[in-house]
């Protein structure tokens, strides 16, 4: 058994895009050992480590081989009547071919006939020498950057001045050790050894030369200040900024995004607590929260109520003994973000928003909808008639005031520095302007759920908002045939799909679904001819990926959705209906029965007049009509009442009968009368079963 060592490979770079570098790092990673493992130069034991730092890409890989093991190869050369005469000897082309393989005519007796489909062919055995690790791992390295995920590449010079490469930031060392050994391979005009670099200022060797590949991490910590693991640089950032909470008797903002992006900024991470004048803490803690992280990447500090302090804590990439002048340094840059904050919140309550609502009509919302002028009219016109559904005239009064003003925030100072503050901002100036709770949370709820997972809005005249603007959307953009295609959903429908379904869902909003898209096309005028069939089947295709996320089965799911019910809110009540059914004993025969009689409906011509008890012959037919009359009337009535899963175990106790008629009696009869009446039979019966759910999709 050949012995293994632990390789490293690091690539030593100039600062990498911050965003990027997680994905950069496991990226990197990955290909290397999934392609080590490809060469065999791995062994299924090996595991990958990745490191990742604002300047340094590299992997440490167990178990790797010097050598991979050598590979018995058939390789299949061409059909045995064009690589040999009659006579049995070579053909040119048969040369020719072994001659691009590596072999001559001393080959052709030892060649293998084996069938390839109909005809017989020839093939050639070697042994081929595994690849070196100096081999496969150029192959590998080659492949881990040609495969990264950079979102811009650049193009440098090389330091003769006349090569240029392309890589996402300019690379300026390569390290590949195999145990202590240097492994000779090279990339972007680098050749591999074992120096590297710790952190720019922190470091108390510069350069570092690492002595084997299992001491990378201890000394860029011990030598050169960096913690090079992104998983425990941002762990190490966790904690010191839960102690620094902690001591103020406060706790940090929760944002894994921000976090992930400092991680990727630091490599010697100092947290600092930093605090700004009380005064800003009268401007909506959304605006200075957001400021601090998206522009400072500060962490806010929260009280025990989750309200926004005057400290923040800040990540800093050095360690000084007196860290004041840090500390100062951020206190000053974040004065005057928070200043802009205040002045925009100032100059935005000098007009109401009722007073903006004209300015949308200078918005352009889409080339061929109009502006977000034109837009709102239409959400309003729809969330009057849902909210009149809902809750009568009431109702319908606050929903049309909520959307009226709903976009006005788009045309405020603090909307157009800050998008991701639009429908916040607007709740906070409507209640400036007087404007009701009801109202002000109407506004700022109306893009509720924003993603997956968010809240829904808080209460129903926002409900009814969020409805009309996420209808609009769909139905107005389905209208012009703006489809999400593939991985490609430029306006997001399908997340508005799913916070459409997740309203008439988690709200149990007693809403026709077909109904409500349809009420939303009149107000589009001429811009579209109706509500889009596509648009009704994207949502159901929407359902029925959400339902499957919950746990219900791709049949459960498909026997209700099968029927397009209009009213989702009692979607969750069919499904645990078919469930209870499909527990029962009778289900398997009832399902495969029913699969059966839609079969034989879809095969026949459909009857014609009326069902009459009358003209049945057989006693079998007739217990089944009998039993059909006894148990659909009691089903019927928990089906008026919604109560699916009684109804569903009712209509069980027609097995018996079922199995009788089926048992004894024709349906597809000589006489014409009677075939038509035992069809009209059928066609009751199957459309009695199918009420709550198609069953026919439960037989396997």
């Amino acid at each position: 058994m050949s012995t293994t060592k632990n390789l490293l490979v690091e690539l030593f770079v100039e600062e990498l895009p911050p965003k990027a570098l997680k994905k950069l790092g496991e990226a990197f990673a990955g290909t290397l050992v999934a392609s080590l493992k490809a060469q065999g130069l791995c062994t299924e034991d090996s595991v990958s480590t990745p490191f990742a730092s604002p300047r340094r890409l590299a992997a440490h890989v167990t178990a790797v081989q010097a050598q991979a093991a050598d590979k018995a190869v058939s390789q299949k050369l061409m059909p045995v009547a064009v690589g040999l005469t009659p006579a049995g000897e070579a053909t040119p082309a048969l040369l020719k071919k072994l001659a691009s393989v590596g072999a001559d005519a001393t080959a052709v007796p030892n060649l293998k006939r084996q069938m390839d489909g109909k005809a017989e062919a020839l093939y050639f055995d070697s042994l081929v020498t595994g690849a070196t690790l100096a081999e496969g791992l150029q192959k590998a390295l080659d492949e881990a950057l040609a495969k990264l995920p950079i979102p811009k590449v650049m193009q440098y010079q090389l330091a003769d001045g006349w090569s240029s490469v392309h890589f996402v930031r300019p690379a300026h060392g390569l390290v590949a050790l195999y145990g202590d050994d240097v492994v000779p391979v090279s990339t972007l005009g680098l050749h591999a050894g074992r120096i590297t670099h710790g952190h720019r200022f922190e470091a108390s060797v510069d350069p570092i030369e690492l002595t084997d590949a299992d001491h990378y991490a201890q000394q860029l910590e011990s030598q050169g200040a960096v913690i090079a693991s992104f998983g425990a640089r941002r762990d190490e950032i966790v904690r010191q900024l839960n102690a620094a909470a902690t001591k103020q008797g406060l706790k940090p903002i929760d944002d894994d995004a921000l976090l992930d992006e400092v991680t990727a900024l630091v490599e010697r991470p100092n947290v600092l607590v930093c605090q700004f004048e009380a005064e800003f803490l009268g401007v909506p803690q959304e605006c200075l929260i957001l400021t601090m992280k998206a522009n400072q990447k500060y962490f806010p500090l929260l009280d025990a109520a989750g309200k926004l302090t005057n400290r923040f804590l800040v990540v800093s990439n050095i360690c000084p003994e007196d860290p004041s002048r840090v500390i100062e340094g951020n206190e000053r840059v974040v004065r005057p973000r928070l200043a802009d904050a205040k002045f925009f919140f100032d100059q935005d309550r000098k007009k109401t928003l009722e007073s903006r609502v004209a300015g949308l009509d200078k918005v352009v919302y889409h080339g061929k909808l109009g502006t977000q002028g034109e837009r709102s009219q239409r959400v309003r016109a729809i969330a009057r008639a849902i909210g009149q559904q809902l809750g009568g005239e009431t109702l319908a009064k606050a929903a049309d005031r909520a959307a009226m003003l709903a976009k006005a925030d788009l045309v405020t100072d603090m909307v157009g520095e800050f998008p991701e503050l639009q429908g916040t901002m607007g709740g906070y100036y409507a209640r400036h302007d007087g404007e009701s709770d009801e109202v002000a949370i109407g506004i700022e709820d109306h893009y509720k759920p924003r993603f997956a997972g968010d809240e829904l809005p808080r209460n129903l005249a926002g409900v009814v908002v969020a409805l009309a603007d996420k209808v609009e959307t769909l139905v107005g953009l389905f209208g012009i045939g703006q489809l999400p295609t593939g991985d490609k959903d430029p306006f997001a429908l399908r997340r508005h799909a799913l916070g459409l379904i997740r309203m008439l869902t988690e709200r149990s909003l007693a809403l026709d679904l077909p109904a409500v898209l349809a009420l939303a096309v009149p107000p589009f005028g001429k811009l579209i001819t109706g509500p889009s069939a596509a648009l009704l089947e994207f949502i159901y295709d929407r359902l029925a990926g959400s339902l499957r996320e919950q746990g219900y089965s791709a049949q459960e799911v498909d026997a209700v959705l099968s029927l397009r019910p209009a009213r989702l809110d009692d979607v969750a009540k069919r499904l645990a209906a078919v469930r209870a059914f499909a527990a029962l004993p009778e289900a398997t025969a009832l399902a495969a029965a029913n699969k059966r009689i839609g079969n034989i409906l879809k095969k026949s011509d459909a009857p014609v007049g009326a069902f009459s008890a009358g003209a049945l012959v057989e006693t079998a037919e007739k217990d089944l009509h009998t039993a059909m009359d006894r148990v659909g009337a009691v089903a019927d009535r928990h089906f008026a009442r919604s109560d699916y899963e009684a109804s569903l175990t009712e209509l069980a106790g027609l097995r018996s009968a079922v199995d009788g008629f089926f048992e004894s009696v024709m349906v597809n009869a000589e006489d014409p009368a009677l075939r038509n009446n035992r069809l009209w039979l059928l066609k009751d019966l199957h459309a009695a079963m199918n009420r709550v759910a198609d069953l026919s999709k439960l037989a396997s």
